[in-house]
């Protein structure tokens, strides 16, 4: 009678301790309660970005077409190029869902004034500076995430993210370098 309770006893032990095993528990989060991989912070980051990678991208074919912001254009759509799948496979890698971004541009199709040319540049490249720096400014704060996946590809992409800021027509910051 010891003998059959004491190997009940430890099946049941068994079960309850494989049942806690890490890898387990990550399959029965995402299978029962829909959630990701990444903390909070990360899964804003991730989504934030990816919506303005997009839309940066579609930006940047539109102003491809304007002599004046052709050159920011092409560098601008160059470094979403490169980003973008390697944010969709760090995002498929955490359960990330990205959502679509319904595409919002209307491209200008007026060339008769060089005055609103030199303008529609000008935004442009405005544009194109504020979105790097957010882009920038969130691979920073993912540099610092408890994950070290997601610290690699933080740095990575920041590093070419400071390049491209700089090369078109972005200030560095002076303390930059710590």
């Amino acid at each position: 009678m010891k003998l059959n309770t004491l190997f009940v006893a430890a099946i049941c032990a068994s079960t309850l301790l494989n049942s806690c095993v890490f890898k387990t528990a990550q399959e029965n989060q995402l299978q029962y309660t829909h959630t990701s991989l990444v903390d909070g912070d990360a899964y804003v980051i991730i989504q934030h970005v990816n919506e303005v990678a997009i839309e940066g991208t579609k930006y940047a074919e539109n102003a491809e077409n304007a002599a004046e912001s052709k050159d920011v254009a092409v560098k601008v759509k160059d470094f979403y190029t490169q980003f973008l799948p390697q944010l969709d496979s760090v995002s498929t890698e955490f359960d990330v869902i990205l959502n679509p971004v319904p595409s919002t541009i209307t491209p200008s199709v007026d060339t008769t004034g060089n005055a609103f040319l030199a303008q529609e540049h000008i935004d442009y490249v405005h544009r194109a500076q504020e979105e790097i720096a957010f882009v920038k400014l969130q691979l920073g704060r993912l540099t610092k995430n408890t994950n070290p996946t997601l610290q690699k590809f933080g740095k990575e992409q920041l590093a070419k993210a400071e390049e491209l800021y700089t090369q078109i027509g972005g200030k560095a910051e002076a303390h930059a370098h710590h």
